[in-house]
């Protein structure tokens, strides 16, 4: 059967394309991979920049469709960083850095500058839960009286990837798989590891995230780094390198995985909720804000490249030094006006901080202000109230969709001479570039010392305690048994290797693949690393209970005068004690009725850092043959924690399974303080079984 001509002009070519009559590409090249205008991208892992560690170039136009086009995928839910929690707050500089850089916030320590603080999960949508394993954001805006500057960073000092251009490919591939929808905030799926096998400079960053860093017990006991290299900027035009680190005043700490899971499913708010509560009950969460400081010379004797966000600087190399404190005093007052519309940007600085050419933080350069345009509706966004500067605001910018002010006046435009008292440029205190001479052709190609993507990984797992290393060979066996492509699992296996033998080995033995991982040939052969104690959260763990909560589980003839003694000593010991019982009415005591925080079936063990039972022989005994009671006693054994018992409770701890070690402590005859010792530990980490 003959096919109708088709018509003439420009239909005609398209029907003729749609029936396959007219061929616009070569037959080898059915699988190129094209911008969203058909132009064959040549090198879709490395943007266009001056020279292999030069700036990015604006003219990438292939980068910036790229990202443009995911920065708007989501309306009007952020892409990344849906799920937060914020709080506002003020930020004091110890000494004056005048030495170091000119930015006004960080020279007066009598200075009090605002701040607004949103911490975030990254793969989850805004109604995803607190605790899944992921990297959590801090972002920090500061008021400061020279313009607002922005610290928009992880609570990882390190990321995935060393390029911008490889962003989207990253989120695309950890977010549902987009034929089924599933699953939500959570890289335990084909997608991701498939991503991560192909991407060797992950390695570092999947260490990380299969550690214990990844399930915080708190954001106010989880550190914070600015990830990339920045500069600092003194008053006569000197440059200094300089990493941020976020260091919480009442310690680092983390919850188990087993925890993780059960908090989730009895508080999907956990987090959020500790936040909020802690600021309402004046127990206000504080950081130490440390740099490292190190000039270009320092930084040639590295053996890795300072522009490369894979890479952290031991702080055996460089120490921190605290330069400030960032105290959050004040919950919002409406969510949505401020946790939801805050925008953060890396691109809001102040004079006296200043860029790096690393290629990751110059695409964030574009990408945040971009995705705000779709997020916030326009051009405008920094007039809601969150984003609004605290010093003078004045330019010429006019109209735009959501424009809420009323300039006035018939200029719009400078220079002009009809407006003798309109802002001008200031060359004295304005905002300078610091001059970085750009040198090399115009090029996609990555640096060559970018090229180890094993040796700090390395370095990471041979930072752990033996206890942090379980956790992470059970991360991974547990995400990677959750990928069903076999090649998947054996490429990744192949990588362990590679970071350490002793990791891969234990790894494939828990997944029943001994001796199938692929061989990997690394891009450059990987070095053996100091360890670094500072990466390590129990290495470097300090005993305290400071923003710590204690659970007593009360019943029927329970001792009042004991749970008030409780209390008093937990409270001077910097912790909240909480009371839970098996009904939330109260329970019958000599002398009347005690009434309890919590009701028990409401309110698991995973909630509390250490618990307590002060229990009779007769109360304990009808516990022991309640479930959830049971439970609540065996979850907190089985996670470490330290459990004080008046002797009564036998027949439940005997129940529960429990034995007796350090963390169990008999609180009859005034040991109380023994418990808070033990109790001060964290987690009593020789309890725990080995792998």
């Amino acid at each position: 059967m003959s096919k109708k001509a088709p018509k003439k002009g420009r239909a005609s070519s398209d029907a003729a394309v749609e029936a396959g009559e007219l061929h616009l590409t070569s037959p080898d090249s059915e699988h190129d991979l094209t911008t969203n205008q058909g132009v064959v991208v040549g090198d879709n892992q490395n943007s266009l920049r001056g020279g292999p560690r030069g700036a990015t170039l604006l003219e990438d136009f292939i980068l910036r469709e790229k990202i443009t086009h995911f920065d708007h995928e989501r309306i009007p839910e952020r892409i990344v960083h849906a799920r937060g929690s914020g709080a506002h707050g003020f930020f004091q500089v110890l000494r004056p850095l005048t030495e170091l850089t000119s930015a006004a916030f960080l020279q007066d320590p009598a200075v009090a500058t605002p701040v607004f603080v949103r911490f975030s999960t990254v793969a989850g949508g805004a109604g995803s839960v607190d605790l899944p394993r992921d990297v959590r954001g801090f972002a920090v805006k500061f008021y400061t009286s020279a313009g607002n500057f922005d610290l928009v960073g992880n609570n990882i000092p390190v990321f995935f990837i060393q390029d911008a251009m490889k962003f989207p490919d990253l989120v695309h591939a950890v977010k549902m798989e987009p034929d089924r929808g599933f699953p939500q905030a959570a890289t335990a799926h084909d997608t991701f590891w498939d991503f991560i096998s192909l991407m060797p400079e992950s390695l570092h960053m999947i260490m990380w995230a299969m550690s214990d860093r990844t399930i915080p017990r708190s954001f106010r006991t989880m550190e914070g780094f600015g990830v990339h290299t920045f500069r600092f900027v003194n008053a006569s035009g000197e440059s200094t390198f300089v990493k941020f680190h976020w260091r919480p005043t009442v310690g680092s700490a983390s919850v188990l995985w087993d925890e993780a899971v059960k908090i989730s499913g009895a508080d999907p708010d956990f987090l959020r909720r500790d936040l909020w509560n802690a600021i309402d009950r004046g127990r206000y969460p504080q950081f130490d804000l440390a740099i490292q400081a190190f000039d270009q010379e320092v930084a040639d004797r590295f053996e890795f490249d300072i522009l490369d966000a894979t890479k952290l600087i031991p702080e055996e190399l460089v120490p921190l030094e605290v330069i400030g404190r960032l105290t959050l005093d004040r919950n919002p007052d409406n969510f949505f006006a401020e946790t939801e519309q805050v925008a953060f940007h890396p691109g809001h600085l102040v004079p006296g901080i200043d860029f790096t050419n690393d290629p990751l933080l110059q695409g964030r350069l574009f990408s945040y202000l971009d995705t705000q345009l779709s997020r916030l509706g326009g051009p405008n966004f920094h007039q809601l109230p969150i984003n609004q500067p605290k010093c003078p605001m004045r330019n010429f910018q006019r109209d735009g969709i959501s424009q809420t002010e009323r300039p006035v006046g018939r200029v719009a435009y400078e220079p002009n001479t009809l407006s003798g008292d309109g802002p001008r440029e200031s060359p004295a205190r304005g905002f300078t570039t610091t001059p970085d001479g750009l040198s090399g052709d115009k090029v996609r190609a990555r640096s060559a010392t970018f090229a180890d993507h094993y040796s700090q990984a390395r370095m990471f797992w041979q930072s752990m305690t033996e206890s942090e290393q379980r956790h992470i060979v059970s991360a991974f066996s547990f995400e990677l048994a959750k990928v069903e492509t076999i090649a998947i699992r054996r490429k990744m296996l192949g990588h362990l290797d590679i970071v350490d033998e002793t990791l891969g080995a234990r790894v494939a033995r828990e997944l029943g693949m001994a001796g199938q991982a692929e061989a990997i040939t690394p891009a450059r052969t990987p070095i053996t690393l100091p360890p670094s104690t500072a990466l390590s959260l129990q290495a470097k763990a300090v005993p305290t209970l400071e923003g710590r909560t204690i659970g007593l589980l009360m019943s029927g003839g329970t001792d009042p005068a004991f749970v008030e003694e409780v209390r008093r000593a937990a409270a001077d010991a910097g912790a909240r004690l909480e009371t839970i019982a098996p009904t939330v009415g109260g329970v019958a005591v000599a002398g009347g009725s005690l009434t309890p925080d919590h009701a028990l079936s409401g309110t698991p063990s995973v909630f509390f850092d250490a618990v307590v039972l002060a229990l009779t022989v007769e109360s304990a005994g009808e516990l022991s043959r309640n479930l959830t009671a049971v439970d609540w006693v065996r979850d907190a054994f089985r996670h470490l924690k330290a459990i004080g018992f008046q002797e009564g409770a036998t027949a439940l701890m005997d129940r529960a399974g429990v034995f007796h070690d350090e963390g169990i402590v008999n609180m009859d005859g005034g040991s109380i303080e023994s418990f808070l010792a033990a109790a001060k530990l964290g987690r009593i980490w020789d309890r725990e079984p080995r792998l």
